[in-house]
């Protein structure tokens, strides 16, 4: 049971509890609604507040999140060992692997990051459920961030920077950006391609290093349209290394060469600063020659 302390501060002195906690404190509707079915659920002084209570400067809430222990439903336990890059009672993040599915599916039952996930929180004896904010393609690897409660998720949303590296075929120099947008041609299929009528999407591009067949690259995208970064590349004629949805002549990899490398974002509880990195995994650091990949390493260091 997670429990979380808030200071009223001066601009919401003489205002209704609900105002606080929707605007200032961040708690989104539903989780009000499940706040306010447990008697304690929203306290100040150690005791019961209703959501029209006037407060004052200074007054101290705290608020005891539901327990969700069985919210997840009944999901098989994969004891896959993670890499975890940080954690504490509000946050997991860990380093996935290239292959490994974000959910189950009907394709992927039991053998998913959500399975791994549920497995490592069942040993550690947390109630928390796998709660992603984000999610990467099953081909892609890295940095992928976990709520363990509906309060951090909700707070993270659509507020975490991300920064990959990707290996594209052909010769990248210098920086750009790459704004075009995303369509499904077929909706009855996954593939994405740049067109018309689609959606907004925008790639910022930084060439790190090329050896006149492959460049690796930097990439910031501002927008998070599905298979964005393999589509723009894609469409200049110059896709992934390994990606075979996007007709790669570069096979070596059997999946997609990106990889979510950097994640920055502000912590939703403490409200730290938090910049973490995600090594990057054997496979794709074959491709690339020792001096680059030991600049990366004293970058991330």
């Amino acid at each position: 049971m997670r429990v979380l302390h808030f200071t009223v501060p001066p601009e919401y002195d003489g205002k209704k509890a609900r105002e606080f906690l929707r605007r200032g404190a961040g708690v989104s509707a539903r989780l009000l609604r499940a706040l306010k079915a447990d008697p304690m659920g929203v306290c100040r002084g150690g005791r019961p507040l209703r959501m029209v209570d006037l407060l004052r400067t200074g007054d101290r809430l705290t608020l005891t999140l539901p327990d969700e222990r069985g919210a997840g439903g009944t999901r098989a336990l994969l004891p896959l060992p993670l890499e975890v890059l940080y954690e504490d009672d509000d946050l997991l993040v860990v380093n996935k692997p290239a292959g490994l599915a974000m959910h189950e599916t009907h394709n992927h039952q039991g053998d998913a990051l959500s399975n791994a996930v549920a497995y490592y929180l069942r040993q550690k004896g947390s109630a928390a459920v796998f709660r992603t904010v984000g999610r990467l393609d099953k081909g892609t690897s890295g940095a992928v961030v976990c709520a363990k409660h509906k309060y951090g998720a909700a707070k993270l949303s659509g507020h975490i920077e991300k920064e990959y590296l990707a290996a594209a075929c052909g010769v990248y120099e210098g920086r750009g950006t790459i704004d075009a947008p995303i369509c499904r041609p077929d909706p009855g299929k996954t593939l994405r391609a740049v067109g018309e009528p689609g959606e907004a999407a925008v790639t910022n591009w930084e060439a790190l290093w090329t050896d006149g067949k492959i460049s690796l690259l930097r990439v910031r995208p501002e927008t998070g349209r599905t298979h964005q970064i393999r589509v723009h590349f894609a469409s200049l004629g110059t896709p992934l290394v390994g990606d075979d949805m996007y007709k790669s002549p570069d096979t070596r990899l059997s999946h997609q060469a990106l990889h979510c490398a950097r994640i920055r974002f502000t912590h939703p509880v403490s409200g730290k600063a938090l910049d973490l990195y995600a090594p990057l995994p054997t496979d794709m650091a074959a491709l690339l020659p020792a001096g680059v990949l030991q600049a990366l390493f004293e970058e991330e260091t």
